[in-house]
């Protein structure tokens, strides 16, 4: 049975005080929970929030990471110095990230590689354009992204890795996928694994669902079959909203 896994990703938001007073508000409120809570925050506040958390059910993931251990890469994240401070997820290949950033399914395998091998457990985030939804192309756009991003990591630890499915059209927008779109191109996805790295794998492999998540539609979007969790964006600044999401 995979066990559900709600992570907020903060995105560009909260100082390191409003950080540290949202997760000290959030510590009562999730403490009984059934899902794992992993929470997202800038990288500025990953070290203050991560020791705040210590001893609580609530673990850290960072929003991004470069995929090279040192070296002259100035203003990146190095995988080493998140693992040292004790963050356990790291969210790769957000829209976000390759619209303003122009990462590409390369980049974004260099950094699945690299989190995986140093202990990291990447969310990887895949997803379509509402064009290219209405042209009919979203599952030919999710298979080239699981199929670049994932390349070669056969040989490597799988157990960590989490894929999110985020429609690009619903990030932000108020537009929420149906939960029968949702779970039809998670069970897709599921597929995918299974048919590259086995069905055991896929069978264990956690598949969130990101985009306009909120605490009035996440009971039906977990009731699907395949949908593991959620990939929470806007609603996981605030502590009341985003528990509720937790305890569905």
């Amino acid at each position: 049975m995979r066990k559900k896994l709600i992570a907020g990703n903060w995105k560009m938001n909260k100082t390191i005080n409003e950080a540290l007073l949202f997760v000290n508000q959030l510590i009562p409120l999730v403490k009984d929970t059934d899902a794992e809570v992993v929470i997202c925050p800038t990288s500025l506040c990953l070290s203050d929030v991560a020791r705040a958390v210590t001893n609580t059910n609530i673990k850290i993931g960072a929003q991004n990471m470069y995929y090279k251990e040192s070296g002259a890469f100035t203003g990146e994240i190095s995988p080493r110095s998140l693992t040292e401070i004790g963050i356990e997820y790291v969210i790769l290949g957000h829209s976000e990230r390759r619209q303003y950033f122009k990462e590409s399914n390369d980049d974004v395998n260099k950094k699945v590689i690299s989190a995986l091998n140093i202990g990291l457990m990447p969310i990887l985030c895949v997803g379509e354009t509402l064009e290219e939804r209405a042209s009919g192309k979203a599952f030919d756009i999710i298979n080239k992204q699981m199929s670049e991003c994932l390349q070669g990591i056969e040989s490597l630890r799988l157990d960590g890795l989490v894929i999110a499915y985020e429609p690009i059209w619903a990030i932000g927008t108020g537009k929420t996928a149906t939960k029968e779109d949702a779970n039809e191109i998670i069970a897709y996805i599921r597929k995918l694994i299974s048919e590259k790295l086995g069905g055991s794998i896929a069978e264990n492999i956690r598949i969130l669902y990101g985009g306009s998540v909120k605490s009035s539609n996440i009971k039906e979007l977990m009731e699907m079959s395949d949908i593991d969790g959620a990939l929470v964006g806007g609603a996981s600044l605030d502590s009341v909203e985003f528990s509720e999401i937790v305890k569905y």
